[in-house]
């Protein structure tokens, strides 16, 4: 894959992925919205279709990541960081793209939130919000629903028949893949779905520093009405956690596989 190849393909896979679901969270909370009050449910498949729908996209170019905690965990198990920095920088352009994507989408529906009453805000649309603010509690959250997502991604890669191609495996000889263009990107979209079932419900999962950093700083930089506060001080905790989780996952993955 060339560098260019490589960054392009991140940037238009996740800016699909953050399309799908920083929409899906505007769908079921802004008001005049046909999908309003649709409920969490909706919330997770709309993200894994998010993140189908990405990934098929930019499998192609780049592998499609989509995500820095999938690029570090694989760089760990592999000891390959020369082409990181690329993927992290198309991540971080997409999930803006994404982001101001969906405003421009729900436009009309953010302008009608500043006529409310009670405006809602809005920072929940664009990034996670933890449900009870424990700074130790949230991170912990974050680090563990991200080893569920990387450590089974990079084991799907040594299953025979839903993988592209190998990516060196730290030296075993097998090889690993990430994203495939068969079956393994519905395997990872289910299996998002399935984090954010099961695992979402304090944190917001993350589990993606780009979904969540990317978003954010158009939520800043947006006009939107009424849109409340980017509480700064949280963002680091989706960032940092996720990292973790990555390094993590890649480590177990390399000793044990």
């Amino acid at each position: 894959m060339s560098n260019g190849d490589i960054v392009t393909g991140e940037v238009i896979g996740t800016a699909i992925l953050i399309l799908f679901g920083a929409g899906v969270c505007a769908a079921v909370t802004l008001n005049h919205s046909k999908a309003k009050s649709a409920g969490w449910i909706v919330i997770a498949f709309g993200w894994g279709f998010g993140v189908m729908a990405g990934a098929y996209t930019a499998a192609p170019l780049s592998g499609a990541h989509l995500n820095p905690a999938v690029t570090v965990g694989v760089a760990v198990d592999t000891g390959d960081w020369d082409k990181v920095p690329l993927y992290l920088l198309g991540q971080l352009i997409g999930a803006v793209i994404g982001a101001v994507l969906c405003w421009a989408l729900y436009y009309a529906q953010f302008a009608a939130n500043a006529d409310e009453r009670n405006a809602l805000p809005t920072l929940g649309i664009f990034s996670t919000v933890p449900e009870i603010r424990n700074p130790v509690a949230n991170l912990l959250t974050e680090i563990i629903a991200t080893v569920a997502l990387v450590l089974p991604l990079l084991a799907f890669g040594r299953v025979d028949g839903i993988g592209i191609g190998p990516v060196d495996g730290g030296g075993s000889g097998d090889g690993t893949v990430i994203y495939g263009s068969g079956l393994s990107v519905l395997l990872v979209a289910f299996l998002v779905v399935g984090i954010g079932l099961s695992l979402g419900g304090p944190t917001g999962y993350a589990i993606n520093p780009a979904r969540d950093l990317g978003p954010r700083l158009a939520h800043a930089l947006l006009p939107i009405p009424h849109k409340g506060t980017s509480d700064w001080g949280y963002a680091w905790i989706p960032v940092v956690g996720p990292l973790i989780g990555a390094v993590l996952a890649g480590l177990v993955f390399n000793a044990a596989f």
